[in-house]
């Protein structure tokens, strides 16, 4: 048995890795991907605008959205989840820049505590926008180095809330 899986956590506790879709994320925000329902033609018919694919949410007199890039290093599961965050004050989309899939956690929210976590596994492409005030697990790649376009909430207040499970949960396929 290796150092990592002698931490995690009894079988009881296993979430398993979904696949995304748009209904079974929908409670928790936007899977954002090409759709061609929601597309049309541009520049002089030389390139498809998938458009408004995500509602990118700010609270506060002084919000205001910030771009930014990420490189993951990529994890391998199982994995131990023992903490969730979120963000009252904004949504927060991750766009890949690379075909890797990567693994999206999240929790409802019961009276201000994340309910049971759920966890999805992007397709090659997919990406999320995590509604505001939903609780999320970290940016976690798969299979690879990945780079992420990041669109969130920049301002002034507090927009970042964590919790600690006091029982951590094994991810698993």
């Amino acid at each position: 048995m290796s150092e990592i899986e002698a931490k995690l956590p009894e079988s009881g506790t296993t979430l398993p890795v979904r696949s995304l879709t748009r209904a079974a994320f929908a409670p928790f925000g936007d899977v954002i991907a090409m759709d061609e329902a929601k597309s049309f033609p541009i520049n002089g018919g030389k390139c498809t605008r998938h458009h408004d694919l995500a509602s990118v949410e700010t609270a506060g007199p002084d919000a205001r959205v910030l771009i930014s890039l990420l490189r993951g290093e990529p994890y391998e599961l199982p994995l131990t989840l023992t903490m969730v965050e979120r963000h009252p004050l904004g949504s927060q989309a991750f766009v890949p820049l690379t075909r890797n899939t990567f693994l999206v956690v999240v929790a409802p929210d019961e009276g201000g505590r994340p309910g049971r976590p759920i966890a999805f596994e992007t397709a090659p492409g997919q990406g999320v926008n995590i509604a505001r005030n939903v609780w999320h697990g970290i940016l976690t790649p798969l299979h690879g180095v990945s780079d992420f376009v990041v669109i969130d909430r920049g301002g002034e207040g507090c927009n970042l809330e964590e919790h600690f499970f006091d029982t951590p949960y094994r991810v698993a396929r």
